[in-house]
């Protein structure tokens, strides 16, 4: 939901006062219009009365940290969501991607590679996955996406919101293998092509959801140093 002025809003989630003031100053100048919070308890009263269009919030915050704060964000909304964190906090960085969270930047962050990082996120918030397709109906996979509603041997699964991208991208193309370039770039844009965790986290938990059998994969099938595989089944 963008100001009447035609700025995007984006709300800046941490604690520490320097980072605040930088990312405010950074983008403000870009146009965006910005509020900030300090944890995320006071994130989730901002954003009742003032929805962003992207969140960038910190991990590590009193009252309630990130991850916390990304759950929360993901029981009600699909707004993009950033992640700071520290360098070296690979475990955490990969929960908060699990949390809901869409990308990440390590701090230090280079100021052009953060602002490449939110017009990635506002653009794809903005344009739906090959909206085309409606419905997808294959072997044991019935996927309504427009009510992004996932039914597998006529059994409801419930996926997070990048979790359900990666499954559509994947089954509109049955029995195709897709490279980690592309299935990164598709669902996560050109700056996170040298970001493998991001698929095996994702996918890992899309086995967990729906394989029949853990550790046996048979819907999304390894291409060992190439990508992976959707089979939907009979």
């Amino acid at each position: 939901m963008s100001n009447p002025d035609g700025k995007q809003n984006i709300l800046v989630v941490d604690d520490e006062p320097q980072i605040t003031r930088v990312l405010k100053t950074t983008l403000s100048s870009q146009g965006y219009g910005i509020r900030t919070a300090a944890d995320g308890e006071q994130a989730l009263k901002e954003m009742k009365g003032w929805p962003p269009d992207l969140v960038i919030t910190d991990l590590r915050m009193p009252k309630m940290d990130g991850l916390q704060l990304c759950r929360a964000i993901r029981a009600e909304s699909r707004v993009p969501i950033i992640v700071l964190s520290v360098k070296g906090e690979e475990a955490i960085k990969v929960e908060s991607l699990d949390a809901g969270a869409d990308d990440y930047i390590t701090k230090p962050f280079n100021v052009n590679e953060l602002l490449a990082r939110v017009r990635a996120a506002l653009r794809r918030a903005a344009v739906p996955l090959e909206p085309e397709t409606t419905l997808i109906e294959t072997g044991d996979f019935r996927i309504d996406i427009p009510a992004r509603k996932v039914e597998v041997n006529a059994k409801e699964v419930h996926l997070t919101p990048k979790e359900f991208d990666l499954l559509v991208y994947l089954a509109k193309r049955p029995g195709k293998v897709i490279t980690h370039h592309a299935l990164l770039t598709a669902v996560w844009g050109s700056n996170s092509v040298q970001q493998p965790e991001y698929l095996r986290v994702f996918v890992g938990h899309l086995r967990k959801k729906l394989e029949p059998e853990e550790g046996v994969p048979r819907y999304i099938i390894t291409d060992p140093w190439v990508g992976y595989r959707f089979e939907p089944g009979d």
